[in-house]
């Protein structure tokens, strides 16, 4: 059973088996307090705080300026790396005034510390991981497949659910096409993955500067599966071993941003997104949120720098031709409601419940612009219980699981959630809307196959328009304990539990 410390990955642990330097220079200067006359006081400078990592964000497009690395410096950081093309400068620093001192630099427009923990982050609880599939299991589906299915392929009610095993029989995709998963990890031996691995376009980015050692995007022993899961969800080789992908005929890569203690902090979803960007990647996946802030607000000093960093970064991607496609989440919120209570932030430390404006306060990245926002349905087609949604920020929707009490799939699959790869050369199952993204990753990698010349505002309009238009239906009451468990709003075309419809793989190679 696969259990999440908090659902910072957008995978969740359900009951009976459901297993949920690239610009290197940005040094400082310049800090508390400037002279009269421009000068800089030479005050000493506390450095008996918690080592904390910041982003501190200037123009776009340039270095940032002397003035600002002079303060950054004077302030007690080191930069770590910068990011000129966005204009965001990695820093660590022990000073506690850090933050507070380089926001008043002329030239930064926003900085904050990117966690609440001390580097490095503590674990702050251990994690179970989904049970492989036993012999006897791997065995018994093997007697169920049909003609051109891969072994495990039967158990997986989520690709008729998508039309992809019809899709297969025209079109399994392009080998010019990546799809990165910013994620855990993802193990490239596995032999779902390693057909169509793209090393060149993989990276550990997790100290927020790029790790380009070899294997170094692999989980470890210790980490979670959850990256080598979703890069099986939307690229499995149809090879004759194991579960077949969405589309299987492309590449994957591993963008690896999570820590050893299963955070994704704000420069390595910087770093992450940056290097898709510059290293022609199609595709992104990210099923996750940025850590320590389930939702980051910009009234908030702090959180408003990560909000603007990772908008930064999402944005130059889709600049460069990259579509970003992100899991919606696990709480059941109804995104679009003026307002939440966020119970799980900060989750780096000790979280402390806090009523939130959602037109203030955002899911990073899932909530940027441009970023098509997922949520989950299960085996029957409905909405999975635990997914988020909310009219006009849901986009679309793809299986990510439920449990079977819920929505019990038909034979010859027996389970709910969804089968893919874990490292080591095993299969297990995993729920959540971070089973629900890669879908839709894989179908938007079948449209790019299919139409190599279109921007990701095309990709992402077609995704739309070939959706299938799910209804909101009957009132959504899962558990059929007679009350209505969450509000759907909005027609069959576009609403708020399904956006434009259920992803539709067939069209995407045939449209």
């Amino acid at each position: 059973m696969a259990h999440l410390r908090s659902r910072r990955r957008r995978v969740l642990a359900l009951p009976v088996g459901l297993a949920l330097t690239v610009s290197l220079g940005f040094l400082p200067s310049g800090t508390a307090a400037a002279a009269p006359g421009g000068g800089t006081a030479p005050a000493a400078v506390p450095a008996d705080g918690p080592a904390l990592s910041y982003v501190v964000n200037t123009k776009v497009g340039h270095p940032a300026p002397a003035s600002v690395r002079k303060a950054i410096a004077d302030a007690g950081g080191t930069v770590v790396t910068a990011y000129d093309q966005i204009g965001v400068t990695v820093v660590s620093s022990r000073n506690p005034a850090f933050g507070t001192t380089v926001r008043k630099v002329r030239g930064v427009d926003s900085a904050g510390a990117t966690r609440t923990a001390p580097l490095p982050t503590q674990s702050t609880a251990d994690e179970g991981k989904p049970k492989a599939l036993t012999a006897g299991e791997l065995a018994a589906a093997a007697k169920k497949q049909a003609d051109g299915q891969d072994p495990l392929e039967p158990l997986q009610w989520d690709l008729p659910a998508i039309k992809a095993d019809k899709a297969h029989k025209k079109s399994l995709g392009s080998r010019d096409v990546t799809v990165a998963v910013i994620d855990t990890g993802v193990d490239d031996t596995h032999p779902d993955i390693a057909p169509n691995f793209d090393r060149a376009a993989s990276v550990n980015c997790v100290s927020g500067k790029p790790d380009t050692t070899d294997g170094a995007w692999r989980p470890t022993s210790e980490e979670s599966p959850h990256g080598t899961h979703v890069a099986g969800e939307i690229a499995g080789a149809k090879n004759g071993v194991g579960i077949t992908g969405v589309a299987p005929g492309v590449k994957v890569s591993g963008i690896k941003v999570g820590t050893t203690d299963g955070f994704f902090y704000t420069e390595a979803v910087v770093c992450g997104f940056v290097w898709a960007a510059e290293h022609g990647v199609d595709v992104t996946n990210n099923s996750y949120y940025t850590d320590p802030w389930y939702f980051n607000c910009t009234d908030d000093p702090d959180q408003k720098a990560l909000v603007d960093a990772v908008t930064r970064a999402t944005g130059y991607a889709e600049k460069k031709g990259t579509v970003n496609v992100a899991a919606a989440g696990n709480e059941g919120y109804d995104l679009a409601a003026r307002s939440l209570t966020d119970t799980s932030s900060p989750n780096d430390t000790t979280p402390a419940g806090r009523d939130i404006d959602t037109s203030k306060c955002f899911d990073i990245p899932t909530e940027l612009p441009g970023v098509v926002t997922v949520a989950a349905t299960g085996a029957r087609g409905l909405k999975s219980s635990f997914s988020n949604y909310g009219l006009g920020v849901i986009d679309v929707a793809a299986p990510g699981g439920d449990s079977t009490a819920y929505q019990a799939p038909q034979a010859p699959a027996n389970n709910g959630q969804i089968l893919g790869p874990l490292p080591g050369g095993s299969w297990g199952y995993m729920a959540g809307t971070s089973m629900a993204s890669p879908h839709v990753a894989g179908v938007a990698a079948l449209i790019k196959s299919r139409h190599p010349h279109a921007s990701p505002l095309i990709v992402k309009a077609l995704l739309a328009a070939e959706a299938d238009g799910t209804a909101c239906g009957n009132p959504y009451d899962i558990d059929s304990d007679g009350a209505v468990d969450a509000v759907c709003k909005g027609a069959k075309l576009y609403n708020g539990f399904y956006g434009a419809g259920l992803v539709d793989a067939l069209d995407a190679v045939s449209k």
